[in-house]
């Protein structure tokens, strides 16, 4: 009797214990499984990373440092050099070529005009006239002439001419003003320009006859060069129209910069050429940043919306766990700065920059359609603003692609070197469509790059690899490398479910059979299945004898001799002992939700039906709840398959079912009883999954179950036993 009543004795703190242990995990978790906090997680995870990737492409030199605010006439803070071969129109040499010619032309003046000199002529005569008038008037004084000789305008007479003037006698002064006026006339026949009449008044003594006295020569002088102007006027109109006609004739001048070339040296001021060579390389960033902060923002925001809206219609398990959106957004991050830092203005680095490893991380840690829909978005933005982006763009996205659907399930190791092979090949013939084709392109350089586009076809995979290792083994992320390597059979936790609980272990095998054949069949994750199931009993190694699959035959069963609620409450222990187990050997939590979610939130109706025996089947005086499963239920199909292979072969082996009929009926009394008690509320299995996963556990089940040959008895062994 002791022996029978040890189990008891040692089982009621346990019971105890196991309640506290739920009530804990339930608040554990209680706030993640929030539906309120979930959405709101997701929506500021969302928001906050939008913010972050705005600030990638307008932050200034901390993270580009390409794109230094250089203006006209600033030293230079650093050797500016071309990122690639580029020929362009030049505004600035066009605009100094066009100003040149400009400047070549002379100015445009109007023919001659008669009218001017006759003016002229008819003003000396009267100034002449005057001046005899004042010479005859009796009534004058001599101060007084004197005086109004020095009253005539646009006339300067020095005071030695003017007493000449006076005192001269009349034949005298008519010599001297017939020669004033034939002199001026002489002058004026001549075309005379504004900037020629004081070369005129120069060389008008020249003009007066030879045979005038010396001493009257320069009063003829100061009397006629006063009225000596242009003739031929200055024509602004016709001089603008040839300054026109001589620009247009210029045609625009191209400027080349090859790659590598210098712009600008470092400390070098910045001339108007260098400053337009960096602007068009993107080399420099302008004064006002309002224009590339609605840009940036604005294909932020669209890239925000399409990721928004692709998920939320599509409903892709992976993104409803807040754990992968964190790290999702935080590899996006990471691989966007760290190419928003070194690919501007760099020749080769874009080429390198592993990008694609990006994709096949995502690939790895969760599936296909997440690794696409990010790795565009990335590339998209990895390349934006830049010189080349909309090459840049392409060649990100293609190899991206490539490397998503060559990488296949990563299961294992070769498959990262398939797709370094092919991010290698699909980016170096994106280089030869398009470099091919520009007729700067030069052939030792398209060679460079395509070597380079092998290099970041490893880069990548070798970054992707040891990345998702890491994220594997530090955040419990499972990828197939890392579910193959816990598979097995020699892992410690493995060894000792086989060491202390073999016949779950067989279970645990056969049940992973069924769903791993299930999964395969709707399109569910068959490895993470067949793994999840190899460890979803491992708590029952904490007490394996009191589980019937550990007991011999014929031997005492623990179950008739316990009280049926502690036996349950055993029996559901096994679930938070797993949790324990998992956590002591660094499960994944993937893996976890196996043991938590295998039996959902049914009860144990064995020990519950013991129960309502002994209370003479009254279901007032029985607490149901006392033999229920703390759950969760099963969140996705994975676990969900479990569950239903979990059941099917567990009552197979109870009942062993001997033709197909009863097999079909045992399954469809399983899936009926799950699928009554809500378990598969929680998943996204269809009715379509479920019929198919029922099929496929027929076919294994029939396999395990169907009739054996009874071989006949060796006769030597039946004449030796007579």
């Amino acid at each position: 009797m002791q022996v029978k009543h040890q189990p008891i004795a040692s089982a009621q703190p346990f019971v105890r214990c196991s309640h506290k242990s739920a009530v804990v995990t339930s608040l554990s978790v209680r706030l993640t499984q929030n539906k309120s906090y979930r959405k709101f997680y997701r929506f500021g995870l969302l928001i906050v990373s939008a913010a972050l990737v705005l600030g990638a492409l307008v932050l200034p030199i901390a993270l580009r440092p390409s794109s230094l605010p250089v203006q006209l006439g600033d030293v230079a803070p650093q050797t500016f050099v071309a990122s690639k071969t580029l020929t362009y129109e030049s505004t600035v040499l066009t605009q100094a070529a066009r100003q040149t010619a400009s400047n070549a032309i002379s100015d445009r003046y109007l023919p001659m005009d008669i009218s001017i000199s006759r003016t002229q002529i008819k003003k000396i005569q009267d100034l002449i006239n005057k001046i005899s008038q004042i010479r005859s008037d009796k009534s004058l004084q001599y101060e007084h002439k004197f005086i109004m000789m020095q009253q005539f305008e646009n006339l300067s007479l020095t005071q030695n001419g003017i007493n000449q003037i006076l005192q001269m006698s009349g034949p005298e002064w008519d010599v001297v003003s017939q020669e004033t006026i034939s002199a001026l006339e002489r002058s004026m026949r001549n075309t005379i320009r504004d900037y020629q009449v004081q070369e005129v008044r120069y060389n008008l003594p020249s003009l007066i006859s030879y045979t005038l006295p010396d001493r009257f020569v320069y009063i003829v002088d100061e009397l006629a060069s006063p009225f000596v102007v242009e003739n031929s006027l200055f024509s602004e109109k016709d001089t603008e129209a040839a300054k026109q006609q001589a620009m247009d004739s210029v045609k625009p001048i191209t400027r080349t910069y090859v790659q590598n070339q210098t712009i600008a040296l470092k400390g070098q001021i910045v001339n108007e050429e260098q400053l337009e060579a960096l602007q068009l390389f993107g080399l420099i960033k302008p004064a006002n940043k309002i224009q590339d902060l609605i840009a940036a923002s604005s294909i932020v925001a669209v890239l925000a919306g399409f990721i928004l809206l692709y998920f939320t219609r599509r409903q892709v398990s992976p993104m409803g766990d807040l754990k992968s959106l964190t790290v999702i957004a935080l590899g996006f991050l990471f691989f966007l700065y760290g190419a928003r830092f070194l690919i501007p203005n760099r020749a080769i680095i874009p080429y390198f920059f592993p990008i694609s490893a990006y994709a096949l991380i995502l690939v790895t840690l969760f599936n296909l359609e997440i690794g696409i829909i990010f790795s565009l978005a990335l590339s998209i933005l990895a390349a934006y603003g830049l010189t080349d982006s909309l090459d840049l763009t392409l060649f990100y996205m293609i190899s991206s692609i490539i490397a998503s659907l060559a990488i296949g399930r990563g299961r294992r190791i070769s498959s990262f070197f398939i797709s370094a092979i092919a991010i290698s090949i699909a980016s170096s013939l994106v280089l030869v469509a398009y470099k091919l084709t520009d007729p700067l392109s030069d052939l030792v350089g398209l060679v460079t790059l395509i070597g380079v586009s092998f290099l970041n076809g490893v880069a990548s995979a070798s970054l992707a690899l040891l990345i998702q290792y890491i994220l594997s083994q530090a955040l419990g992320l499972v990828t197939p490398i890392y579910l193959l390597e816990i598979s097995r059979p020699d892992h410690p936790l493995l060894k000792v479910l086989l060491q202390n609980a073999p016949g779950t272990y067989q279970h645990s095998l056969q049940v992973s059979n069924l769903a791993e054949q299930a999964a395969e069949a709707i399109g569910a994750d068959a490895l993470l299945t067949r793994v999840g199931t190899l460890y979803h009993d491992i708590g029952k190694t904490a007490n394996a004898p009191f589980f019937v699959e550990n007991q011999i035959p014929g031997k005492l069963n623990t179950h008739d001799d316990l009280d049926a609620v502690i036996a349950a409450q055993i029996i559901i222990q096994h679930v938070q002992d797993g949790v324990n187990l998992a956590n002591k050997y660094r499960l994944p939590a993937r893996i976890q939700e196996f043991m938590r979610e295998h039996h959902g939130t049914q009860f144990t109706r064995y020990q519950y039906n013991r129960a309502l025996e002994k209370a003479q089947n009254d279901p007032a005086k029985v607490d149901k709840e006392l033999f229920r499963y703390p759950g969760p239920k099963p969140r996705s199909k994975e676990t969900a398959l479990v569950m239903l292979a979990d059941g099917c072969e567990a009552r197979a082996r109870a009942e062993l079912p001997k033709t197909t009929e009863d097999l079909e009926r045992l399954v469809k009394a399983v899936f009926d009883y799950c699928l009554n008690e809500g378990q598969f509320d929680k998943t996204n299995l269809t009715l379509k999954d479920l019929k198919i996963a029922q099929e496929s556990f027929i076919n294994t089940l029939s396999n395990t179950y169907h009739p054996r040959i009874k071989y006949p008895e060796n006769i030597l062994e039946k004449t030796e036993k007579a």
